[in-house]
């Protein structure tokens, strides 16, 4: 390695250790905050990320996992009345992913309690936006 080049790739190095580090507080915050309301952390993601009504490849891609690996968590909040499958409006093949009206009311105790002590909250909302900026130019998406 040039001269010239360690620089760069030091501050790279210091990004990737520092984004992991964030990556492991906000897994460990998910899964402290799930115990709570007696889900897992894969759960509590399911459901932090379910918006509105997606198909379970949207959902798959919102979790950054296989679609298998959501369609055993949905089938668990399906079996705990949380989460309905609905036939989709224009794609006769696939299913929409629908939260039931007790689904809605945990997730919003799920996003209260994720509200608490988050690992972000050390951020004001402009730094949060502006991190989020910045990861986003950074993650390249297919």
């Amino acid at each position: 390695m040039t001269t010239s080049q360690e620089p760069h790739a030091i501050a790279e190095r210091e990004i990737c250790g520092l984004v992991d580090a964030l990556a492991r507080q906000i897994s460990d915050h998910v899964r402290v905050r799930a115990v709570t309301l007696d889900l897992t952390a894969a759960q509590a993601t399911a459901l932090r990320e379910m918006t509105g009504p997606m198909t379970m490849r949207e959902l798959a891609e919102r979790m950054s996992c296989e679609p298998s690996n959501a369609t055993f968590v949905i089938d668990k909040l399906e079996k705990l009345g949380l989460v309905e499958r609905r036939p989709h409006p224009t794609d006769r093949r696939a299913k929409h992913l629908v939260l039931t009206d007790e689904g809605t009311a945990l997730r919003g105790r799920l996003l209260e309690l994720l509200a608490q002590e988050s690992p972000l909250a050390a951020l004001t909302g402009e730094q949060q936006r502006a991190l989020q900026k910045l990861l986003e130019q950074a993650v390249v998406r297919p």
